[in-house]
């Protein structure tokens, strides 16, 4: 099983990378975030997971060792293969993930694409039972408010990822009122410059 792999970045397509380990090319599917933020030339280390299928060997990368061992817990979902795997991990940074399984959100799923309502419920209860350990600091912020879920589904109805939408919603101040129109306004002033 390769683990991890360090070299440099030849270049990036769309989906992967095709990064140099010695005069070796390898390519490496990897999350959006991952690939937006490289560079040809730029040194790079990788924890990979080799996916062996009857007609392919395919390795995917993340920059850290929690995003490999999540993309291996969702390919143990039904009806989750690996592309999806990572639209998941591109779509919603682990910290998302976590919180959407704390708060039983499985809606937060079914918002990355190609994601059904049946599959994010798969995906919610085939996590529920391998993260649980990993929750006692969400336990200490508490759960997402009902009005900051409200304001969460107009971020991402206004087309911003999930990730995006959490990052604002935390940028919010903890004294700011309870009401809606406050905190959306206020979600919505993270974004601009």
């Amino acid at each position: 099983m390769i683990v991890s792999l360090s070299g440099k970045v030849a270049r990036t397509t769309r989906e992967a990378i095709i990064l140099m380990v010695g005069n070796v090319g390898v390519e490496i599917f990897a999350p959006a975030d991952v690939l937006g933020r490289l560079h040809p030339g730029e040194q790079l280390s990788l924890f990979t997971y080799l996916v062996v299928r009857q007609d392919v060997l395919a390795l995917y990368g993340f920059e850290t060792q929690e995003g490999r061992d999540l993309f291996g817990m969702l390919l143990g979902v039904n009806g989750v293969g690996p592309r999806l795997a990572l639209a998941i991990l591109s779509s919603l940074s682990p910290e998302a993930i976590r919180r959407a399984i704390f708060n039983e959100q499985a809606e937060i799923f079914a918002r990355v694409p190609g994601v059904g309502r049946k599959t994010a419920q798969k995906v919610l209860l085939h996590l529920q039972d391998r993260i649980k350990p990993g929750l006692e600091e969400l336990e200490a912020t508490g759960r997402l408010s009902d009005v900051d879920s409200e304001v969460l589904e107009a971020l991402t109805t206004l087309g911003y990822s999930v990730v995006e939408a959490q990052a604002a919603i935390q940028n919010i101040p903890r004294e700011t009122p309870g009401d809606l129109e406050t905190r959306l306004r206020l979600a919505l002033s993270y974004f601009s410059p």
